[in-house]
């Protein structure tokens, strides 16, 4: 896993470059159509974002060292009232500048500080630089596609991210995303660009290591995008946003469509 929080830092510049050009064209009405997201318009996507990119702001000086932690009930639920009574129009303005802020904040940390951030996150887990960035990036690219694919079927998530990303997908969204089917199973999943192997164990709890030198006793074998992999574990895998490139024993992608909801 890429561990220069610079490199990821980079990358989700780019998501920031990639969702303007989605938003800044788009009008009034299409900013108040459904999103992939079943709940959300497109600008409640948005909002979402830039709700996101204030409180990462807010959470900065926390995580930096400089100041207390911030108390999730008491900090976040103003600001997420603040934006919620925003128009669709002003979600849209005021994510883009919002999250403008928050990359630019990001990039002007001195290699010290990034050295120096410690993000206590969820289940005891520590975050540094690198960490905290990528749990950022990952919640952009993807919700960036929630943008992408609403007005083009075919969307992906941006390359550039999905190389950082896929990384996550084993250690760190498998075991928090992923839910024991009714029946266990061990599937060999492997990726193309970038190239992964790994052997999936559906039980309880759900893992995914490396697959294995001496073989894993899997009882099918998937291979598929990382690009497709990344979306599975977000619950963003349906059939018509499916790959071509996706290969699946019979009934095996529904299990894992199963096993990976998505929130």
């Amino acid at each position: 896993m890429e561990q220069d929080p610079r490199v990821w830092i980079a990358t989700l510049r780019s998501s920031h470059e990639r969702l303007a050009a989605l938003v800044e064209p788009l009008s009034p009405e299409q900013l108040r159509a459904q999103s992939y997201d079943d709940d959300w318009s497109v600008a409640q996507v948005l909002s979402h974002l830039g709700s996101g990119a204030e409180i990462s702001l807010m959470s900065l000086p926390a995580a930096l060292g400089q100041a207390e932690p911030l108390d999730r009930a008491t900090a976040f639920q103003p600001v997420w009232d603040v934006w919620n009574a925003k128009s669709p129009d002003e979600q849209a303005a005021d994510c883009l500048t919002w999250d403008e802020k928050q990359v630019q904040a990001l990039e002007q940390l001195s290699d010290d500080e990034l050295a120096g951030i410690s993000m206590p996150f969820i289940g005891g887990m520590v975050l540094d630089a690198a960490g905290m960035v990528g749990l950022r990036l990952g919640e952009h690219a993807l919700h960036t596609w929630d943008v992408a694919v609403t007005f083009g079927p075919e969307a992906t998530v941006a390359p550039d991210a999905v190389d950082l990303l896929i990384d996550n997908v084993p250690g760190f969204l498998v075991p928090r995303l992923g839910r024991a089917p009714d029946v266990a199973f061990r599937a060999r999943i492997q990726t193309t660009g970038p190239d992964r192997d790994y052997l999936l164990i559906a039980a309880d709890p759900v893992t995914m290591p490396d697959w294995p030198a001496d073989g894993g006793g899997a009882d099918t074998e998937i291979s598929m995008p990382s690009e497709a992999l990344l979306r599975l574990s977000y619950g963003r895998l349906d059939p018509a946003h499916t790959p071509a490139g996706v290969a699946a024993g019979p009934g095996y992608l529904d299990r894992l469509r199963t096993m990976f909801p998505g929130f």
